[in-house]
């Protein structure tokens, strides 16, 4: 008997070794993908991984603060931009399981004096599902001169886009709405008689003990906080300044990795919400993306193997921060990742962890071409920079990300190199034909440089690829009547 448990126990060890071992050889390997991000000048943030709802990884890379060399680390506050709205959601929910709001009436039954027209079609579900049609405040033309910088109640902001035009039926698609999160947050205020602040703390971070969380005010003193900074080519600029009334309940909380963990471990349980109504913010409403959405989480699936596995996951991207959490509940895996020197490539960081978690092969970082190209583009013109392209698009250790590309073709655009921003974005068409946004960047580029007859060319392929893009459908009924 005695040495049968002797047996067992020595399995039972065996195994615990085996699996710590295990563990370790994958957080030096996320280490070491997540090292050469940072020494590409891709990743400078923090990152926390869990495997079966362990952390098994976690670590901050480069500096928090660039002035006074503050380093990154896992207790760092970044804000987090639209990750927000998975937050916003389960407020909303709450309030519906509370009996206090219900998902499926109009939403001028809440806010009466929100226009008729519009609010008596739309309703809480749409909002929460970005099938509004409310169009989306941050896309509107000089959004972030005019509007940006400025404080406003969010009684005063949701009338700037209460009563324009909808995009399209409420119900009839999905497009992506800054504005119908934003109204969330002031629902949730006119219900309660509280701020979304206090409903955010008392409902959910109060309980769940994530104290290095909350509504960011850029006036006040928050400790640990990092600066946000933006790239232009391998230049690090520091972010422009937004009010944080702006991105409200769409945007404006701040975070560390360890904290999101704690968010993502509160998920699995009914310590916020019962069964019923925890489940409903993952069910998969609407075709979004390469899958769907959720309340305030997009849902896609992954092969593994002869499987396939669900990812439940959202990102966020503000003046000077790109965020994302990644969730694989069948094996309580979590990816986060916070960044704070703009847009970078989590996604494709996300998927390199997420093949090292499951033993899969995965592709090593490369130099982001864009970052090289926008030196040569600035200073040489844009002959020189096309001549450059055509030399380097073959080296092994570069290669073209579209998301960089792009952002280097507008910073181009933005700067009066409207020429050079073409070139740019005719490098991203020719790389990626099958992107919508990269024909509509370069319409952008020729409306901007006076060439009608090919920004026409360059939308209408965009809205062909990609019919949720409602931008491109209103430059294009423009054009159409001149």
């Amino acid at each position: 008997m005695k040495k049968s448990i002797k047996l067992i126990a020595l399995f039972v060890a065996f195994q615990f070794t085996a699996f710590s071992t295990f563990a370790q050889d994958k957080a030096q390997q996320i280490e070491q993908l997540l090292n050469k991000y940072n020494e590409y000048g891709q990743f400078n943030g923090s990152a926390l991984v869990a495997e079966n709802g362990k952390v098994i990884f976690k670590k901050g890379f480069g500096s928090a603060n660039m002035e006074w060399n503050i380093p990154n680390q896992p207790d760092t506050k970044f804000r987090l931009g639209s990750i927000s709205k998975q937050f916003t959601a389960l407020l909303i929910v709450k309030l519906a399981e509370e009996g206090k709001i219900k998902l499926d009436v109009p939403i001028t039954s809440y806010l009466p004096d929100y226009p008729k027209e519009n609010g008596d079609k739309i309703t809480i579900h749409h909002l929460l599902t970005h099938t509004s049609g409310i169009p989306n405040y941050t896309n509107a033309p000089n959004f972030l001169k005019e509007k940006a910088r400025n404080p406003y109640t969010p009684e005063a902001f949701v009338k700037t886009f209460s009563s324009l035009p909808l995009d399209f039926a409420p119900g009839e698609k999905f497009n992506y709405s800054n504005s119908g999160y934003f109204l969330l947050g002031y629902i949730i205020e006119k219900i309660t008689g509280k701020s979304y602040e206090q409903n955010l703390q008392q409902t959910i971070f109060t309980p769940l003990k994530m104290v290095n969380t909350g509504y960011d005010h850029s006036e006040v003193i928050i400790k640990n906080r990092a600066a946000g900074y933006e790239k232009e080519g391998k230049k690090i600029v520091n972010a422009p300044y937004l009010d944080m009334s702006i991105p409200y309940a769409a945007g404006s909380l701040y975070s560390t990795v360890e904290d999101l963990y704690l968010w993502d471990q509160a998920l699995y349980t009914n310590k916020l919400l019962s069964e019923k109504s925890m489940d409903s913010l993952f069910k998969p409403y609407i075709k979004a993306w390469n899958g769907f959405y959720g309340y305030g989480w997009s849902t896609y699936e992954v092969p593994n193997g002869n499987d396939k596995l669900t990812v439940v996951e959202h990102g966020g991207g503000i003046n000077g921060f790109n965020t994302i959490i990644s969730r694989i509940p069948k094996d309580k895996n979590l990816v986060v990742l916070l960044n704070n020197t703009g847009g970078t490539v989590l996604g494709e960081m996300n998927t390199a962890i997420r093949a090292i978690l499951y033993n899969q092969p995965f592709n090593q970082p490369k130099k982001s071409l864009a970052l090289d190209l926008l030196d040569i583009y600035n200073e040489k013109g844009a002959t020189a920079g096309t001549e450059a392209y055509k030399k380097l698009k073959n080296d092994p250790t570069y290669a073209i990300k579209e998301g960089d590309m792009n952002r280097v073709g507008y910073q181009l655009l933005q700067t009066g190199k409207k020429k050079e921003a073409i070139e740019v974005f005719k490098i991203n068409v020719e790389a990626f034909p099958k992107s919508g946004n990269v024909y509509d960047s370069l319409g952008e580029a020729y409306l901007a440089d006076g060439d009608k007859k090919l920004a026409m060319v360059n939308y209408k392929k965009s809205v062909e690829l990609d019919p949720t893009n409602e931008g491109g459908k209103k430059v294009l009924e423009e054009l159409s009547k001149k």
